[in-house]
């Protein structure tokens, strides 16, 4: 372990034990490097390094703190992590199946805890997707919406942490789909209403079924595509098309194709 890692593991060890607890002050560096027996630039380096973790934040003229930790917090460099994967079609494919393990297992979950207000927040996103399915971009905005919050009517925020981080990566694969399959909006329709319906009585399996076929149905496009070389993500004819800009280039037909599942 470099010294660094050392000075590192020491302040977690302090927040860790709860002598820095969320929203607490570090000691002025000078006083932080005694108290940790390093010299004042490992202790620095330290605070640099846990800062871009986002387990600390400093406020220049303040001082700095132990943020909340929240999973929100803590997770939000994970879809940045995410989005350095795109030029490899493994990690894509890889991407996907953790969304296929986890999304429906979501889905069940809040089945069982979502209120009658959340309902309608998925019941007003499935409408919206109704009245935007020849946009694909517009269509795409309110399904990940959708399923948004669908994972938040769980109460479990790593969990809806975790599936937005890698629904942004993947959203990209699913509007590319959108202008290859004109009949993909009828399809992801019927899906997110299976859905909807299933979350509507309350039943569990229905609804993770449900979001398992949804998924899966992703998951086998993209795959193909792969397989058949049609689909080569981090490659410029295959990045998302602008708003009002069809998939070769020309404007005008930007959406009308219709769109995927995410």
């Amino acid at each position: 372990m470099s010294l660094t890692d050392r000075a590192i593991e020491e302040i977690r060890e302090l927040i860790r034990t709860g002598a820095l607890p969320p929203g607490s002050k570090l000691p002025p560096e000078p006083v932080l490097a005694v108290q940790l027996g390093l010299s004042r630039n490992l202790a620095r380096e330290a605070v640099k390094a846990l800062a871009v973790a986002r387990v600390l934040e400093v406020r220049r003229g303040d001082g700095t703190y132990v943020t909340s930790l929240q999973p929100s917090v803590l997770l939000e460099g994970l879809g940045g992590a995410v989005e350095l994967l795109q030029s490899d079609s493994g990690a894509l494919r890889d991407l996907i199946e953790v969304r296929r393990l986890l999304e429906p297992v979501a889905t069940a979950l809040a089945a069982t805890r979502i209120s009658d207000e959340q309902l309608s927040e998925v019941k007003g996103h499935l409408d919206a997707m109704r009245e935007t399915r020849d946009d694909v971009a517009l269509l795409n905005v309110h399904d990940a919406a959708f399923h948004r919050a669908v994972v938040a009517a769980t109460g479990n925020e790593t969990l809806l942490t975790l599936l937005e981080s890698i629904s942004g990566r993947t959203l990209r694969a699913r509007v590319l789909r959108g202008f290859a399959d004109v009949r993909a909006a009828g399809r992801t329709l019927a899906e997110h209403e299976a859905i909807f319906n299933a979350l509507s009585i309350r039943d569990a399996s229905l609804s993770e079924a449900a979001a398992l076929l949804h998924v899966s149905s992703t998951e086998q496009w993209l795959r193909e595509r792969l397989s058949a070389g049609q689909l080569r993500p981090g490659e410029p004819g295959n990045s998302e098309p602008e708003d009002g800009e069809s998939e070769d280039g020309d404007p005008g037909n930007g959406g009308a194709a219709g769109g995927c599942s995410p």
